[in-house]
């Protein structure tokens, strides 16, 4: 559950690289058609050599299939990434996976602040690039860096001086106490090339390189799921180290994908670079990546809140509950990935049609991609309905595990479709450059309705019922997101 994330955090991404298309569309006219596509990473290439930009002129089917299938899959590769790692720590102890979802409050957080940072950096890095102002991307790009590795100071003393502290308000079990700072310390202390990566990756998006930006990202992955087993299990002649061999792990995939992404920046991107030598520090720049980058830290740190808020309640009932509770969320993640992947795809292509006032698309777009998502929601129920116990079986999950998780996966998976639905309405409505429905929809789902709900089952009628909390949660969100989209599809795109 622990690093990355980072699935979720890429839906902030979107919305404010919607808002910003549509602005400087506006202001800039159908001129400016390329650097929207800069800022995407997608939409300024051309079509059939017309001339014309492709989220203009491309079938419609085709632009979505095109545009959302690299980010389905790097997505997908991450999600991938989080379960194997889960998968090795969790043959080691239950103990041991139950301490990594602990954990993954703190993790999520520092991952927000990271994604959160360098999602205001890319958007204001396209700006510069878009307009052709090179010297100021480079600026930019230098004092982005600057803020990653201070943001990562402060973790980084955060796990010095205060994980014992942390871990005893997650659990007062002197084991599971003393296994949570062994992975958070690690984590944590060393958590800079987790936010370099992050900078590194969207450098080379701002320029519309995915491709390079998801090596990086797999590249540290890779030697992640490599060096888990050595390390947890001492393979090879490694000591076995356990849950902190599960962590320096995750910080040397991390520290390689960052050199990675560096690399790349160094060697393959051909506007941005950063200069030290006559550097001057500028706060409007700081100022223009937070005002893009705070919004997406607040909604991602809903998230980090949702998990220890969660964990508290489950902790009352047992460790298993909340080891159970880390791997449903490590499972509902993965199958969100392609749910997401359609949704980034969407943003630009809607962002770029309202702002060139080409409404039609904005409804082929819809006509398109709400089937979609629904077609793969029920993909998702079908496979956690018929296979929940196989599924639980890949984290060698108890029978005590069993038993609450075979029922909860089946309860959970009927509100799929509505979980999907919210997050492809929030989306569209980041397209349309409104972003506010995407926050609270979110805030519905995770936090505000969800969070009492959980407790309230779980004191009340025990822990079989806890998840019909997600029930109630998920169906006024989708009553919300749906009601507010058609408003705002009415007003802004007439359909």
């Amino acid at each position: 559950m622990r690093k990355r994330n980072r699935t979720q955090m890429e839906n902030a991404e979107v919305k404010m690289a919607g808002e910003t298309d549509i602005k400087r569309s506006r202001q800039m006219g159908d001129g400016d058609t390329g650097s929207v596509g800069a800022e995407n990473g997608q939409a300024g290439n051309s079509h059939a050599g017309s001339g014309q930009n492709k989220m203009a002129v491309m079938p419609m089917n085709t632009l979505l299939l095109t545009m959302s299938v690299p980010l389905m899959l790097s997505l997908l590769v991450q999600s991938l990434y989080n379960i194997v790692d889960s998968i090795f720590v969790s043959r080691y102890s239950e103990q041991a996976l139950t301490a990594t979802s602990l954990v993954y409050a703190v993790q999520f957080l520092m991952i927000a602040v990271g994604v959160g940072t360098n999602v205001g950096l890319n958007s204001l890095l396209s700006r510069y690039v878009g307009a052709k102002k090179n010297e100021d991307a480079c600026r930019a790009a230098t004092t982005g860096l600057i803020l990653n590795i201070a943001s990562a100071l402060i973790f980084s003393l955060v796990g010095i001086f205060f994980a014992k502290p942390i871990a005893g308000l997650m659990t007062s079990d002197p084991e599971l106490k003393t296994l949570c700072v062994q992975y958070m310390r690690v984590c944590v202390i060393f958590c800079y090339g987790t936010f370099i990566q992050t900078y590194g990756q969207r450098l080379l998006q701002a320029v519309g390189d995915t491709i390079l930006s998801m090596i990086s990202l797999i590249s540290g992955a890779i030697i992640n799921i490599i060096l888990d087993p050595i390390m947890i299990f001492g393979l090879f002649g490694c000591p076995e180290m356990g849950i902190r061999g599960a962590a320096i792990a995750t910080v040397i995939g991390q520290c390689v994908g960052a050199v990675v992404a560096l690399v790349l920046n160094k060697t393959k991107n051909p506007v941005i670079h950063v200069h030290f030598k006559g550097y001057h520090f500028n706060t409007s720049d700081v100022k223009a990546i937070y005002r893009v980058g705070m919004p997406t830290i607040v909604m991602q740190a809903i998230g980090s809140v949702m998990t220890f808020a969660v964990n508290a309640v489950l902790m009352s009932v047992s460790t298993t509950a909340v080891a159970f509770f880390g791997v449903y969320y490590k499972l509902q993640n993965f199958l969100m990935m392609p749910m997401n992947g359609l949704g980034q795809a969407t943003i630009p292509i809607v962002g770029f049609n309202f702002g060139s006032g080409n409404k039609d698309r904005i409804k082929q777009a819809w006509k398109c991609v709400v089937p979609a998502g629904i077609v793969m929601a029920l993909i998702g129920t079908v496979i956690f309905l018929a296979f929940p116990k196989q599924l639980l079986g890949l984290f060698a999950a108890s029978e005590e595990m069993l038993s609450i998780g075979v029922p909860a996966l089946r309860i959970i998976s009927v509100t799929f479709v509505f979980a999907t639905m919210t997050i492809i309405f929030g989306y569209f409505a980041s397209g349309l450059g409104n972003g506010v429905i995407n926050m609270i929809g979110g805030a519905i789902r995770q936090l505000v309705v969800l969070v009492p709900l959980v407790w309230v089952f779980t004191n009340f009628f025990g822990i079989s019922y806890t998840w019909y909390a997600m029930w109630i949660s998920e169906v006024l969100a989708f009553v919300y997101s749906f009601t507010s989209i058609r408003k705002e599809t009415k007003k802004k795109a007439g359909f």
